[in-house]
């Protein structure tokens, strides 16, 4: 469709039939862009992950609903709501989906209704903004040449253990989300797992009145936020990890160090360390078996 959508958008064309995935601001409601808010206004169905945050951007942007409905799309929901905006792609209709903030479908219940509109044959459209994983890249001081955004980490101890140590050994800068209330943990883990050596930064609250980034190795981090649960949304940058290889006896002190530790495994302490270190799991492994023995 081409028509124009006056008053509320003047010169604005309604958008194609198809699902349009919209980024929202992460924190400032003016950094939403001139192309979402056309699709906003001209949209036949809005579906968004929060729809009261939805609501009250297009209020403050000056866009009424005009008689439309915004249907509730979350991870909780989404079997009922997904066939209801299916149907509606297949009536040739535009549907916008917004996540509760930046871009959809990173960390976003999302990603099932992206596919299930492709397997249906349908157009899925990108109206790329916001993004929290780009504005901590842009302000952590970190390489940018090749990152991860591997989302949050596991809730329990041995799975979030195996989680950091499948990244420890990744060739680029690494970028996670957490929750204010685990922050402190995860930041000692890091150290444990990565090595507190590395660089990283901590970034709160970006793009609004209180954004902070601290900056420093992990273990800076880790002691500057030992038992604190910062307020706000937190992204953690870590640096990749270093090419050099380790010094003579790190590795085996490394060993002595996670074997020590109640409970500690072989198995998993070998697997722990040789991704640290970037070197092979059976070669770090035998070295644990002595390690052990000698224990």
């Amino acid at each position: 469709m081409t028509d124009d959508i006056p008053p509320t958008r003047p010169g604005a064309r309604r958008p194609e039939p198809g699902l349009h995935l919209v980024a929202t601001p992460i924190g400032a409601a003016r950094d939403i862009t001139l192309r979402a808010l056309d699709i906003l206004a001209g949209a036949d169905l809005l579906a968004a992950e929060d729809t009261r945050t939805l609501r009250h951007l297009m209020e403050i942007h000056g866009i009424p609903l005009g008689g439309r409905h915004i249907v509730a799309y979350h991870d909780h929901n989404g079997d009922v709501a997904r066939p209801r905006i299916l149907a509606a792609l297949a009536e040739g209709k535009s549907v916008a989906y917004a996540s509760e903030a930046g871009t959809p479908l990173v960390a976003d219940p999302g990603m099932k209704l992206a596919r299930a509109a492709i397997d249906a044959g349908h157009r899925v459209l990108a109206a790329p903004g916001p993004s929290a994983v780009l504005a901590a890249l842009s302000v952590a001081g970190l390489p940018t040449d090749r990152f991860l955004f591997a989302g949050f980490p596991p809730s329990a101890a041995g799975a979030r253990r195996s989680w950091m140590a499948e990244l420890a050994a990744v060739p680029a800068t690494l970028v996670i989300y957490e929750s204010p209330k685990r922050v402190s943990r995860t930041l000692g883990e890091l150290c444990e797992v990565l090595g507190g050596e590395r660089l990283g930064a901590l970034c709160r609250e970006l793009t609004k009145r209180f954004e902070d980034v601290s900056r420093g190795t992990l273990e800076q981090l880790a002691g500057q936020f030992a038992g604190q649960e910062p307020k706000g949304e937190i992204v953690l940058v870590i640096d990749r990890a270093g090419e050099t290889a380790p010094a003579e006896g790190e590795v085996e002190a490394a060993l002595a160090r996670a074997l020590m530790v109640p409970g500690a495994r072989v198995k998993d302490v070998a697997t722990e360390v040789a991704a640290r270190f970037g070197l092979a799991r059976r070669d770090v492994y035998q070295m644990a078996l002595k390690q052990a023995e000698r224990e």
